[in-house]
């Protein structure tokens, strides 16, 4: 039988031994001084290459055995991905980056670092000889790998909590130390970490010892792993931590930042019962010596677990009057620990077989989380993580799970009667990025392929049993920690790993039922099912009519099923299963009913819980079936979607007690707005025995049931009756008790319900005034002073409330007016007012996380978009900026990108761009890589005045070769760039097989040169006299310009437009010149010949600038012959007043916020648009310069050629002559409304400018 070939055995050696020293952990430069030492046994004695990974390392030297220097090469294909860049497209692209990918996978004997045998060394290479490579190494400011933490400030690095750690996306420790970076290559460590006496070095395995150097400045920490682990699962945290040993397990030690010990104590108190848990359900011992956990700050993800230790980041930590976060913390750090079992001490064996580590750990993580909160929850959960797969699968395509090998082809194709069908649909990859390499895939994908993963663990739980499934992991986990004690001469090593192969014999071991099938049909196959089910009651017959439907099966993402499908029906006389064989795409089947049609009787009914209730039957038809549900368990990847009359989904919201049935038809509910649906989603919400979840979604649906029948409701808005009745005051229900935390149903709710009725409309579109004063009361009368628990997140919710009652602006302002507080509602000024007094006090006294902050600016910016404030993105730029709080950032990037995508400018878009490359923190680069995608600054196809070629450029050189230290952003890159433009070459780019067909001499774009070519001389001598006349005419309206008469200027959207324009070598010497050519979206007037006049005036005016900032708002192209635009400058988003751990130290209350609040930065002046006060009188300085430059003019001639598209109407309607007579007639007016509406905002910035400088708080009604 031919060997398996795997990750672990295609390397022409084995990897035993390795140690790690980092003797010179620098702080102030940043750098990293090491040494490796691996000890490899040599498969075959003809080895004379040996691979190995490094990236962004300095090699100074390798030796073999301590004696004989060997010569090594170095190579990174990630530095040039697409060595060949005229076919910008991701076709080409996917395919280059895949190969390079293999080029350094160290699971195909490959890596950047090559090292070659000296021939004198060659008598050291024998099968089962060991042989040692030392390299000396050192890191200079990393870029990624490896992370230093220094806050601004004064004193040492001790005192500002200066710390670094490493982390990396999948197998990355590469970037910090040369290794076999495979997860399938276990060995065991020996690690040294030299640092300053007063860090702290935390790293894997057991601390041996702790030394003092000999200067006494200095200490090293030895540590040592003795169970194998892979180099992917080795890290280092240095800083000045503090230490708290877990009083309930002592092998378990915990490591804050300064001043976090508090917090720590109680955010961890709780982990030694997942602990016991784990071994419990395992039955089988936690695989290591010890456990570390280690709050950092500016981590990329909220945990990254290794062997021994997880990495977790300082914003889990919470105090005990915390609500929210003690569920996300809880499940964050179960889930590490899970981890711990599968992912680190048994991890996969090849990439393929990532999906069963992930999985599992994911699958321990949800039985402990169902234990610490409830069946409710767990369920509720699982219900989210399908609903989510469906969507990413339906929008991209099937999540194939083990991608190594095709799926058995059945016998007879599911597909259609070809057997080679099968293959084409299962096997392509739909996808626009490689599948096969980690290292290539969407982050996105990565995420959802984990949650599908779990799900397909569980529903092989319901298909072999819970008690058989945990019995297989226990069998994996004894062999390998059997093999773990042995010695690689064992050859038990491979033990250790994980495959898909592997997993499918150990079931079948176990439990004697082969899961072949499944597995080909789920994890090798992706997809999922949908299914559409009817039913008619056949009242002769007394049975239900089922048809079953999937019709989608050619959808992107769904297959067709084929295997048993549970029905489960709720009758009068109780709960019946029934198990119907899907084999086809339509399915009918005839259900005998057990119960006969009693509607006019009250009865108990039994419901599957055994208990019975008692039900109002008169809604009910003939048929004795209440209601109707498809695959109750989720024991499958689908969709599904029932056709039931609103009765039943109303009796299903009431009495079925599962729910994820409840939540069903609450969302089925949105489509029958009546009276009884009202009332069933009241009696939800007030319902005590119902799931805290459930009733919050019955609130929100609520809305939209009484949106829906605003016409016909007479009463009080929706809820306000409850909210009163429920945290009213009992002498005066509309004054709001004090705030009593301790039920986290009533919390919840309480949360909930001012957010669902601020989403309450009237007749006319506006939320009803009642409900703003009854929110407005809310904040009035909020108190949480006898409270044991904070109320950020309460009264964040609030604000969110008051953000949701915003409608669009109805006003009688006039066209040109500026948006003030006078032209403003009542309504809206109340709250206007109210998020700005809670802004301001949040600079003085932050909430936990700045939630409340973060909720004002989310409504700032809804003011914004409804027309009450005026855009301005400052305020955003000043959250965003490095230093502040990470969800503060992020809440700020969300409103900058949302504000490029409505009215944004170029500038903005290139200052998101630009955090995107720069920023500090991994976290808020994928954060916000992750929001431009979701929220895309235009859409994919259509021409925008944002969709320049610079843009595309941009994004293109970064995840080509600006990213090869960082795999994660470089496929954020990836997905930013399909998501703009697709698979194919962008639009704005020039066309390189038309550009090297027509090869144009002299212009950048092949489509203007071919333009320019088919002109003939007589036309292009006639475009140069009209272009002389018209600069004439300019140069006379130039003196005479008065302004004055300001009208609004009405501009065309034409599409692309070039601009060919003679550099200034050009128009003196050889006419064969170089030129330039801009391709851009012009907001075109209605003279096509205003920007050449535009021109000439501003290179006779000090405006110039102004305009051209204008030029950058509008999208009108002006470009100036005289000297070339000015390069902007990338901006330093390096924050004076950023500290570590904002918002969680109380010392971090005395750090001053961000510079965003300033009296009349929301006024209609935008600071942005300020000049120097020369511009204010443009007429004198056109009067003074106007001479000069007139005798510049009659000097050298212009050559500039334009080339305008213009609506073919226009074009027919006015010949070549007409066209200049009217266009002469045309111009005064466009010109003098484009300078005067210029002037007036040049005249009124010095009040803005002046008014800014005043140090008082921030005042948003101005």
């Amino acid at each position: 039988m031919k060997k398996e070939k795997t990750a672990d055995n295609v390397r022409p050696f084995k990897l035993v031994h390795q140690i790690l020293s980092l003797t010179g952990i620098s702080f102030e430069r940043k750098s990293i001084i090491g040494f490796v030492e691996l000890t490899i046994v040599p498969v075959k004695e003809t080895l004379k290459i040996i691979r190995l990974n490094c990236r962004h390392c300095r090699i100074y030297r390798v030796i073999l055995n301590d004696s004989y220097e060997a010569t090594f090469h170095y190579f990174d294909p990630f530095l040039d991905i697409c060595q060949d860049n005229k076919t910008k497209s991701l076709e080409v692209f996917s395919k280059c980056h895949l190969e390079m990918a293999k080029k350094t996978d160290p699971d195909n004997n490959a890596g950047e670092l090559v090292i070659v045998v000296p021939e004198q060394a060659t008598h050291l290479i024998g099968e089962g000889r060991g042989l040692r490579i030392g390299i000396e190494f050192s890191l200079e400011d990393p870029s990624g790998g490896v992370h230093f933490v220094i806050p601004e400030g004064e004193g040492t690095m001790e005192e500002r909590a200066a710390h670094m750690f490493t982390y990396g996306h999948e197998n990355s420790s590469r970037l910090w130390f040369p290794c076999v970076d495979s997860y399938a290559e276990p060995c065991t460590w020996k690690l040294e970490f030299t640092v300053d006496k007063n860090m702290t070095a935390v790293s894997c395995g057991e601390l041996v010892e702790v030394v003092m150097t000999p200067d006494l400045r200095r200490k090293t920490y030895h540590y040592t792993v003795s169970v194998p682990v892979s180099a992917p699962n080795i890290a280092l945290a240095v800083g000045p931590f503090e230490i708290y040993v877990d009083p309930h397990m002592h092998e378990v030690t915990h490591f804050c930042l300064p001043q976090l010990m508090p917090l720590l104590k109680n955010t961890v108190r709780y982990m030694h019962e997942a602990f016991e848990f784990y071994e419990e359900a395992l039955t089988q011992r936690y695989p290591f010596t010890c456990y570390k956990q280690v709050f950092v700050d500016e981590i990329d993800n909220d945990c990254n677990a290794y062997a021994t230790m997880t990495i977790l980041s300082t914003h889990l930590l919470h105090s005990i009057a915390i609500i929210d976060q003690t569920f996300v913390s809880r499940k964050v750090m179960s889930k590490a620990i899970a981890e711990q079992f599968f992912g680190c001490f048994i991890t996969m064996q090849n990439w393929s077989d990532a999906w069963l580590a992930r999985g599992i750990a994911e699958y321990m993580c949800g039985l402990y989380s169902k234990k610490c909160f409830g069946n409710n929850a767990y369920r509720a959960w699982i219900r989210d993580e399908l609903a989510e797969v469906v969507k990413y699968e339906e929008k991209f395509g099937g999540i194939i799970l083990d991608c190594s090998q095709a799926p058995a082809p059945p016998a007879v194709s599911s597909i259609n009667q070809s057997p080679a069908a099968p293959a084409k649909a299962y096997n392509d990859n739909p996808f626009y990025f490689p599948i096969k390499n980690i290292h290539t895939i969407s982050p996105k994908y990565v995420e959802i392929m984990r949650k599908k993963a779990h799900l397909v663990i569980r529903m092989l739980e319901h298909r072999i049993g819970q008690e058989l499934l945990l019995q297989v992991f226990n069998k994996q986990l004894a062999l390998a920690s059997n093999a773990a004690s042995t010695k690689i001469s064992s050859g038990l090593w491979h033990q250790l790993h994980i495959s898909t192969n592997i997993f499918t014999k150990a079931i079948f071991t176990v439990t004697g039922k082969d899961m072949a099938v499944f597995i080909d049909q789920w994890v090798r196959t992706g997809g999922h099912a949908r299914f559409t089910m009817t039913s008619v009651f056949n009242r002769k017959r007394n049975t239900i009519e089922l048809e079953i439907r999937q019709d989608a099966v050619n959808q992107k993402g769904v297959r067709k099923y084929v295997g048993p499908l549970l029905i489960q029906l709720q009758e009068l006389d109780g709960t019946f299963k029934h198990t119907l064989q899907i084999e086809n795409i339509v399915v009918k089947s005839d259900i005998t009913c057990h119960s006969k049609s009693r509607r006019n009787k009250k009865k108990k009914i039994p419901l599957c819980t055994g208990e019975e209730v008692d039900m109002d039957l008169s809604p009910m038809d003939e048929s004795p079936v209440l209601w109707i549900r498809l695959d109750p368990e989720m024991t499958l990847l689908r969709s599904v979607h029932i056709e039931q009359p609103d009765f039943q989904w109303q009796f299903q919201l009431r009495h079925e007690r599962d729910v994820t049935a409840q939540l069903e038809a609450i969302a089925a509910l949105e489509r029958y707005a009546s009276p009884a649906t009202r009332l069933a989603l009241t009696d939800t919400i007030e319902n005590e025995q119902v799931f805290y979840e459930v009733r919050c979604k019955a609130a929100l649906c609520l809305t939209k049931v009484a949106n829906a029948m605003v016409t016909s409701w007479q009463g009080p808005p929706a809820m306000l009756t409850i909210f009163k009745k429920f945290f009213g005051s009992f002498s005066a229900p509309h004054i709001i008790r004090q705030n009593n935390f301790t039920n986290f149903q009533h919390y919840f709710l309480q949360k909930t319900i001012p957010v669902a009725m601020a989403g309450l409309r009237t007749a006319h579109g506006i939320c009803p005034p009642e409900v703003i004063r009854f929110l407005l009361d809310l904040f009035k009368y909020n108190d949480n002073t006898k409270n044991h628990y904070s109320d950020n997140y309460y009264r964040a919710a609030l604000v969110e409330a008051l953000g949701n009652s915003i409608t669009p602006v109805v006003s009688m302002v006039h066209q040109g007016m500026a948006l003030t507080s006078e032209n403003l509602s009542a309504d809206s000024k109340l709250v206007l007012e109210e998020v700005t007094r809670i802004l301001n006090l949040e600079k003085h006294l932050p909430s936990y996380k700045y939630t409340v902050s973060i909720a004002c600016l989310k409504v700032i910016r809804k003011l914004q978009k409804c027309g009450h404030l005026p855009t301005n993105p400052k305020i955003y730029r000043s959250y965003a900026e490095y230093g502040q709080y990470i969800d503060v950032r992020v809440a700020a990037m969300e409103c900058l990108v949302d504000f490029v995508k409505i009215d944004g400018r170029w500038e903005d878009l290139e200052h998101l761009i630009d955090l995107l490359e720069t920023d500090h923190d991994p976290m808020a680069r994928h954060k916000l890589g992750r929001l431009l995608i979701e929220n895309l600054p235009f859409d994919k196809g259509n021409r925008h005045r944002l969709d320049r070629e610079e843009l595309a450029l941009r994004i293109w050189n970064n995840m080509n070769g600006l990213l090869s230290h960082d795999t994660r952003l470089r496929c954020d890159m990836v997905d930013l760039y399909y998501t703009l433009y697709g698979t194919r070459v962008p639009n704005c780019l020039p066309n390189p097989e038309l550009a090297s067909i027509l090869k144009p001499q002299k212009l950048a774009s092949s489509f203007a040169a071919v333009a320019d070519r088919e002109r003939t001389d007589s036309e292009r001598e006639r475009d140069q006299l009209a272009e002389i006349e018209l600069e004439s005419m300019s140069q006379k309206r130039q003196r005479s310009l008065s302004p004055l008469d300001v009208k609004p200027l009405d501009l065309i959207d034409i599409g692309p437009t070039e601009l060919l324009i003679p550099s200034s070598k050009s128009r003196e010497g050889s006419p064969m010149g170089e030129e330039e050519i801009r391709d851009e979206i012009i907001l075109e007037t209605v003279d096509s010949n205003i920007k050449t006049e535009i021109v000439e005036m501003v290179e006779k005016s000090d405006l110039k600038e102004e305009i051209v900032d204008l030029d950058d708002q509008n999208s009108i192209t002006m470009i100036s012959t005289e000297q070339p635009p000015v390069k902007k400058s990338k901006t330093d988003f390096y924050s004076d007043n950023s500290i570590s751990l904002p918002g969680i130290t109380p010392s971090s209350s005395s750090v001053t916020g961000p510079t965003g609040f300033e009296p009349g930065m929301f006024g209609s002046k935008s600071s942005e648009t300020v000049v120097p006060a020369v511009a204010s009188e443009p007429s004198v300085s056109s009067k003074s310069d106007s001479s000069k430059k007139k005798k510049k003019k009659d000097k050298k001639k212009h050559k500039h050629k334009h080339k305008h598209k213009h609506n073919k109407d226009k074009d027919r309607d006015r010949g070549e002559k007409g066209d200049r007579e009217k266009s002469k007639e045309k111009k005064d007016p466009s010109i003098v409304r484009l300078i005067k509406e210029d002037t007036q905002e040049t005249l009124s910035s010095a009040d803005s400018s002046s008014r800014d400088s005043n140090p008082t708080t921030l005042d948003l009604t101005l």
